[in-house]
């Protein structure tokens, strides 16, 4: 068993995303000022590393991930001296900053792309990828096709997601120099690495329709490694949706693919028609999300290592989603252990350790996501009715999640004291973290203590895993265990009680429950129980 565990492999990651963290200025938008001002509710929650989502130069046509200059901060979010001060301030409190890293595309705005537009000749026209016909056919994941004409060029330039975000010819060497020393020049300022937007789509060769994973993944990213991570003491994930478990299996045990963990979905298409679009939604199914994770466990259980997660700020927050708003609390408890019990490095997604909950904008007006729009637009042409539209934006909308953070029962819930970006859910009256601190039942206090836990055992880290109920669809049961430990992880997936049989509980005591219950070998489990015991404590 690994006796050096690498410090990544046992940090809480907690992802910002900046426009709706905390609002320093009150322009009504996130800003870094605003992150700085709460990293002592972050250090005190137990928080290792930050995951900041952009804040570089960006006209915002999706929320920073198009990105018309890396070298520079977005004015919207402040200045390099105020994201050097976030570094510093980190950094003294003993934590880390993870930046993300978008390298398949940028913006159209991009000087890059300008300078492509303007002169055929430039250099940088190949920097973008462009074909004569709008073939292979190919759509984007923001609805319509990934091909845009350009009337003055007479030709095509490529998207996969938004038309102002043309993605990158990778197979030219010179970008991917410049990329190379763009990424370096954060390092040197002290970034502990990047969460890497999509970077399976950098090896593709879209010519011969290959999109994900494609068949120059691999170079490319050893490249990267050679030329900005070897021999640097960081951490690297790549968001890679479309690949699957073994493969991020596969990516995570070469030293030099820079990857030290993955992003892919496989447990988050449990609710959604097979072979459909995540807008294509049934309920979820629970047994299905327990075959990922079971099968997780065996890929990465000699090799590679694993990302834990539930929701993100393109996933719906994780109590509506998988959990249920009227249980807010105990179901909330629920996911956080049978989520975090399990082998893999956990990422916390702001709000979520407070219980936040999903956003239903009556007016459509009130989203203002790019993908959610084209969607209502291509649904529309589609023949959906309005109602199904809508259901299926509640569901899956991304602006589900990124409503500003609830700090008080202020107005705008202590996020600003203008009108935010996007309008605050309604609910901060009740859901807070002031009120959630002042909780010790809270999910908030649930789930710290379950990191501490997590912390103090080494079997939640390198400890294998065993799954006892692998047939029930209405429980999670497992166990966890090395040499000197054993740790057994009970949660009720559903609002009914749920009769269960344990055959071994001698020597095990709970030090974590959401409620006051006892273990036995027969148990009625209440609605979204969570019980945690550890053998020999």
């Amino acid at each position: 068993m690994e006796k050096n565990i690498k410090w990544w492999k046992n940090a809480l990651v907690y992802q910002i995303y900046p426009l709706s963290f905390k609002d320093s200025n009150s322009d009504g938008v996130g800003d870094l000022k605003g992150i700085i001002s709460k990293l002592d509710y972050l250090k005190s929650y137990g928080v290792d590393v930050v995951w900041l989502s952009p804040v570089y130069e960006s006209p915002m046509d999706d929320n920073g991930y198009d990105i018309s200059d890396y070298t520079k901060v977005n004015p919207l979010f402040g200045t390099m001296e105020d994201l050097q001060e976030l570094i510093d301030g980190l950094h003294s409190r003993g934590m880390k900053l993870i930046m993300d890293l978008v390298v398949n595309h940028t913006s159209d705005e991009h000087i890059w792309f300008k300078e492509a537009l303007n002169n055929p000749n430039s250099k940088y026209h190949d920097y973008y990828i462009w074909n004569k016909e709008a073939k292979p056919e190919i759509g984007s994941v923001f609805s319509g096709s990934a091909w845009e004409y350009v009337e003055h060029l007479d030709k095509y330039y490529f998207h996969l997601f938004s038309r102002r975000q043309p993605d990158l010819n990778w197979h030219n060497k010179e970008m991917r120099e410049e990329i190379y020393q763009m990424i370096n020049s954060w390092l040197d300022k002290g970034v502990d690495g990047f969460r890497m937007d999509v970077i399976e789509l950098i090896g593709k060769d879209v010519l011969n329709g290959k999109i994900g994973d494609g068949p120059y993944l691999e170079t490319y990213l050893f490249e990267m490694w050679e030329r900005c991570f070897k021999g640097r003491d960081i951490m690297n994930i790549g968001e890679m949706g479309g690949i699957s478990q073994e493969r991020a299996g596969e990516l995570t045990s070469i030293e030099n693919s820079g990857l030290h963990m993955t992003f892919q979905f496989s447990h988050l298409s449990v609710d959604q028609e097979a072979w459909k679009s995540k807008w294509h939604i049934k309920p979820v199914d629970f047994k299905e999300l327990k075959n990922v994770f079971i099968k997780n466990h065996e890929i990465f259980k000699e090799k590679g290592w694993n990302s834990l997660f539930l929701s993100n700020h393109d996933q719906p927050r994780q109590i509506s989603r998988f959990g249920d708003e009227n249980y807010r609390v105990k179901s909330g408890q629920m996911l956080f252990l049978m989520i975090y019990g399990q082998k893999g490095t956990p990422y916390v997604y702001q709000g979520e350790e407070i219980g936040m909950t999903g956003i239903k904008f009556d007016d459509l007006k009130s989203y203002k996501d790019v993908e959610t729009l084209n969607w209502y637009k291509e649904a529309t042409q589609l023949g959906w009715p309005h109602e199904r539209i809508m259901k299926s934006i509640y569901s899956k909308g991304r602006d589900n999640s990124r409503t500003p953070f609830q700090w008080n029962n202020k107005p705008f819930a202590g996020f600003s004291d203008v009108k935010p970006w996007l309008e605050v859910n309604p609910n901060y009256q009740t859901i807070n973290a002031e009120l959630e601190l002042n909780d010790d039942d809270s999910v908030y206090h649930f789930s710290k203590r379950l990191f501490e836990i997590r912390k103090a055992f080494d079997v939640f880290t390198d400890g294998e895993f065993k799954c006892l109920d692998q047939e029930a669809s209405s429980t999670f049961i497992y166990k966890r265990f090395n040499q000197t430990h054993e740790a057994l992880i009970i949660t009720n997936l559903t609002n009914k009680e749920q009769e269960i049989h344990l055959e071994e509980i001698k020597g095990f005591s709970i030090v974590l429950s959401n409620y006051d219950i006892k273990l036995s070998k027969r148990m009625i489990l209440p609605p979204y129980a969570a019980i945690l015991s550890i053998k020999g404590v």
